[in-house]
């Protein structure tokens, strides 16, 4: 026989002791928690919670149904706060528990992004049985846990509907796996930084919009990367190997970058970057940020001048897919628990192969491919699609003694 659960839900004026008062109600009566959610929003709380009822009519003096209904009652009144109560089976409330992760990233998230967002999910079949707020800057993330959708019919509809809304919309299996995510690989140009370094590179040279017709055809994936490159590195020779300096001190990470990798650092994450640019600068990433891996083009320089050739193989799309599985098995990490993040199509082949795949305000053909996209230009909102909120990330930093604007 199912029990029957009760589904309590107080409402008020958020202050000390209040889920205190309620549980030591709860505790004089033949019941078992199943859920507790707690949100408080500009000082007002909502408290649920979902206990599983095993007694009976006639079970102890004053341990009724009834009795307890009284008894939290009380609680409410005496809290001058608002009560909701109502009966299930448990039976009913196993077939409502999340299965899914629903994450909204706006900047802003207007109310028609988030009507048009619930709508598809209503829609669908589905339920929304928590919401709760990730980050209220410098973007706003919600997340809604959802139950009873497919999950490949759902991130479908609601990529079509985070287009029409200028949002960003993920769409995650719920489980521990979702934070089990333990190695990132991020590309470089473009997404940790905010250059292309052969461009910064063919600016000193005089032939800057030359690579840049290049480099785009590249990105888009309608020319062979390998091929390209060497068109593009052909027209650096001449240039002193001083100019690596130079281009170091006009690199400019993208906003974000140091509180994403300060913060994974923190959990044990290990964190590594691929590229198709060159050691000479991402050598210094790795040492500035303090990354665990990285792989990337060298440059070939004799007499103290490039001579306009790559050292070595080349690092082009299939090969920074095995440079993720090359890292994955260095950290032991299995590939289902790694992330890989890029803007362009040399990156295709690592975000297919990573657990979780991330398009960073990627070219088109590159965010339709992965799992999910992001389309605001701060890097730490990748964080919220891990489930670590805004809230935990700087609380570490105040802990660090590190000031609110370190990104």
């Amino acid at each position: 026989m199912n029990q029957r659960t009760l589904l309590i839900t107080l409402t008020g004026p958020d202050r000390p002791g209040v889920t205190s008062r309620l549980f030591s109600v709860l505790a004089g009566f033949p019941v078992v928690v199943s859920d507790v959610e707690q949100v408080v929003i500009r000082g007002r709380l909502t408290l649920g919670v979902l206990v599983e009822y095993a007694g009976g009519p006639s079970t102890g003096t004053g341990q009724t149904l009834g009795a307890l209904w009284s008894s939290v009652e009380r609680v409410a009144d005496d809290l001058g706060m608002e009560l909701e109560l109502s009966t299930g089976s448990t039976a009913k409330e196993q077939r409502r528990r999340g299965r899914l992760h629903v994450t909204v990233l706006g900047a802003p998230l207007a109310p028609a992004a988030m009507a048009g967002i619930t709508g598809r999910i209503a829609a669908a079949g589905a339920n929304i049985d928590r919401i709760e707020r990730l980050a209220h800057y410098p973007v706003t993330c919600i997340e809604l846990a959802v139950s009873g959708a497919d999950p490949d019919a759902l991130r479908v509809e609601l990529a079509a509907e985070a287009a029409a809304q200028q949002v960003d919309v993920a769409v995650q299996r719920s489980g521990l796996h979702r934070r089990a995510k333990r190695l990132i690989v991020m590309d470089v140009d473009s997404t940790l930084i905010q250059a292309e370094v052969i461009e910064l590179l063919a600016a000193h040279a005089g032939c800057l919009d030359e690579v840049e017709k290049v480099t785009a055809a590249a990105m888009r994936g309608e020319l062979d990367f390998a091929a390209s490159l060497r068109e593009r590195v052909a027209l650096l020779a001449g240039l002193p190997e001083e100019v690596f300096e130079r281009v170091r001190e006009e690199v400019v990470l993208t906003p974000g970058a140091r509180t994403l990798v300060r913060t994974l650092k923190r959990l044990d994450y290990r964190f590594a970057i691929v590229s198709g640019g060159f050691t000479q600068i991402t050598d210094a990433l790795v040492t500035d940020l303090g990354l665990d891996y990285s792989a990337a083009n060298t440059l070939e320089v004799a007499g103290g001048k490039l001579t306009g050739r790559v050292v070595g193989e080349i690092v082009d799309r299939p090969g920074k897919a095995r440079a993720l599985e090359r890292f994955a098995a260095q950290a032991g990490i299995p590939i289902s628990q790694t992330v890989a993040i890029g803007d362009g199509a040399n990156d295709l082949d690592m975000i297919a192969a990573a657990g979780l795949g991330i398009a960073f305000n990627a070219k088109p053909v590159v965010a339709q491919a992965a799992d999910t996209a992001v389309t605001v230009p701060y890097l730490d909102s990748i964080l919220y699609l891990l489930g670590i909120p805004r809230a935990e990330v700087e609380a570490a930093d105040a802990e660090d003694g590190l000031h609110p604007e370190a990104r």
